[in-house]
């Protein structure tokens, strides 16, 4: 089996007086009633239940947490979320990310351009600017977009069964699906979004048909106006060309994305500590999002370029630090959600990972990092003094992990 799975079955709802889930006979016809009667089911995750809501996508239906209720299920419920603040996208929902329950569509709002003109490419200057600094308006940056794929796709959540079972197959999967009901500037994120295949030397010529295919939405017109297009992939390195610079990404080694000497710049001075955290070692995945272009040549040029490192099981981490944090839940085959900083606000101490197999016991994972000033406890005043583990770096090594106790989705 080349897949890991959010046990999305172990998920029991009540509809029309009866609970089912994705086993129980029946289940996909009395979702479908629910949405054609505009029925709520509820999530039986925790005594009374959760509200969610249906919707229907790609053909099918399914069923979803209702917004910016994540936190109310329980840890091990497949619709788990922590709070939206944690990760800094509390300040976005209602602006920037608009889920609307009754059509299951969420609309974004960028703050970069998929669309291009002779003007708008001679004057503006807002590549890799998102990582610099936080956005100063309600809207998702590059980077951001990144990240709330990721997390919308069910890709910063862990389990021991996933080891060994999340390939790029998977992940391109995930984040498709995450992408399906998406959109923006009123069009499907999917017309835009170019997220590569895994490369097969034997599949090589039907895979760049497929590719040419959907990037000839992206070719100029005679007055020079066209679309860009967005690239999701795993970075394999930034090598000097004839002229300028160009971007291999692994999943689409036979052909190089074209920088230039401006916005390589750019690269080495805005994105210097995820250039480093990934040069210093190679157990580190360096996830990228760019928009892209096509130019005359059929030749794909980044305009815009993000990047967040990654651990080899493609779970985002922010430094050497979560890094570790990281790779020791791993090891010690732990349940946890990692929280991906879509929006940052600072370098304050925020929740790095929450446990998912210990709800009686502390389960927020944090990092101080900051050795020149002395530990703040208000920094983390919204979070119950028992609920809270914090690695302080400066002290020494990191303590022992709360002790896991083995959680249960309780139904009813």
């Amino acid at each position: 089996m080349d897949d890991d799975r959010d046990a999305a079955g172990q998920a029991v709802y009540e509809i029309g007086g009866q609970q089912y889930d994705l086993t129980t006979p029946g289940y996909s016809e009395a979702v479908a009633r629910a949405h054609a009667m505009q029925q709520r089911p509820r999530c039986m995750c925790m005594p009374g239940g959760v509200e969610t809501y249906v919707a229907r996508l790609s053909g099918g239906y399914v069923v979803k947490r209702m917004p910016d209720t994540g936190d109310q299920h329980a840890p091990s419920c497949p619709h788990f979320e922590v709070a939206a603040d944690a990760s800094g996208l509390g300040a976005l929902l209602g602006t920037a990310i608009r889920e609307d329950p009754v059509t299951g569509l969420t609309a974004l709002k960028l703050d970069f351009s998929l669309s291009r003109s002779p003007q708008r490419l001679a004057s503006r200057d807002t590549s890799v600017r998102a990582l610099a600094t936080a956005p100063s308006c309600p809207r998702l940056s590059l980077r951001g977009l990144l990240l709330y794929l990721w997390e919308q796709a069910g890709l910063t959540r862990w389990q021991p069964s996933f080891a060994g079972k999340r390939s790029w197959a998977t992940v391109r999967r995930r984040l498709l699906q995450a992408a399906g009901n998406k959109i923006v500037g009123g069009r499907p994120l999917l017309d835009r979004l170019f997220v590569p295949e895994p490369f097969s030397v034997e599949q090589r010529e039907a895979l760049g048909r497929r590719r040419a295919a959907f990037w000839a939405m992206a070719a100029p017109n005679s007055a020079g106006s066209g679309q860009r297009l967005l690239l999701i992939g795993e970075l394999k390195e930034i090598v000097p060309a004839r002229c300028g610079f160009k971007a291999i990404v692994k999943q689409v080694p036979d052909q190089a994305f074209v920088i230039d000497e401006h916005l390589y710049g750019r690269i080495s001075r805005c994105l210097q500590p995820e250039i480093s955290l990934w040069n210093a070692g190679d157990d580190i995945r360096m996830m990228s999002i760019a928009t892209f272009s096509i130019g005359a040549s059929g030749v794909p040029t980044i305009v815009e370029l993000a990047l967040a490192p990654a651990t080899r099981e493609w779970i985002p981490i922010n430094d050497a630090f979560e890094q570790h944090l990281v790779e020791r839940l791993v090891a010690e085959r732990r349940s946890f959600l990692k929280i991906a900083r879509i929006n940052p606000r600072g370098r304050g101490l925020i929740t790095s990972a929450t446990l998912l197999d210990c709800p009686d016991s502390p389960s927020n994972l944090l990092v101080d990092v900051n050795a020149d000033q002395p530990f703040n406890p208000d920094a983390t005043q919204e979070l119950k003094p028992d609920r809270k583990w914090i690695w302080h770096v400066a002290e020494g090594p990191m303590a022992a992990l709360p002790q896991r106790q083995g959680a249960s989705v309780r139904h009813g």
